[in-house]
């Protein structure tokens, strides 16, 4: 009998370990498994043709690049195209409830210049801007607010003006501020389509460059509760 008791002990020692397995397999499969991958990042780029993506083609657009380049970076996120070429910002505050849902993560403005080629009164200009800006900020939603410069042609007391609205209105609200959408781009005939006012896809990426780690950050907070 006693050459069987090394035998037994071994047994024993073998059930134990099987059950401190069973028991860890009827732990929840939540405590072992990782989370699933979260919803990406919803952003929505408001604007005119200059988000729109005017003369460009499928996919070059401000809106297709960026989310391209973000995704390079390893961002979970997708960007909406919520621009109308030729739109002002009056246009843009009537249809900021149907063209950026409550569902949005950040927001891109992008309006202004429009206004200023039609030589539209800063003070309107500045209302409607106001009132996107307070709308989007009552929501608690991220914005990404970028400036424009009215052209040389308006005459310096109509640009000083109207230049002034973005950066007062910045300070506001509490929103990241780009100061020149087309910083780099503006006046480069090489970044530009013929009409000297619409980039072109090279033009565009080199906006999406020069924006992306702005809008990076502004999502810092976002991305980290993915």
């Amino acid at each position: 009998m006693q050459r069987f008791q090394p035998l037994v002990g071994r047994l024993a020692l073998v059930l134990t370990a099987l059950s401190w397995l069973f028991a860890v397999a009827a732990t929840p499969a939540s405590a072992e498994v990782p989370a699933a991958e979260g919803e990406p990042i919803q952003i929505v780029a408001l604007g005119d043709s200059l988000t729109q993506g005017y003369g460009v083609d499928p996919g070059k657009a401000f809106p297709e690049q960026l989310q391209a380049a973000l995704r390079e970076d390893g961002m979970n996120v997708v960007v909406e195209n919520a621009g109308v070429s030729g739109d002002t910002t009056s246009g843009g505050l009537s249809r900021l409830d149907w063209s950026v849902p409550d569902t949005a993560d950040l927001v891109i403005v992008e309006l202004g210049a429009n206004d200023a080629l039609r030589g539209i009164a800063p003070e309107i200009t500045r209302k409607n801007l106001d009132e996107i800006l307070r709308r989007l900020t009552e929501r608690g939603q991220k914005v990404v607010f970028a400036g424009m410069l009215a052209p040389p042609n308006m005459g310096a007391d109509y640009g000083r003006t109207f230049n002034a609205i973005y950066p007062e209105l910045a300070k506001k609200y509490p929103v990241t501020f780009y100061p020149f959408f087309l910083e780099g781009v503006a006046a480069e005939s090489d970044l530009n389509q013929a009409d000297g006012m619409h980039p072109t896809a090279e033009g565009v990426e080199k906006i999406v460059a020069s924006m992306k780690p702005v809008i990076e950050k502004a999502l810092s907070s976002e991305t980290a509760s993915q």
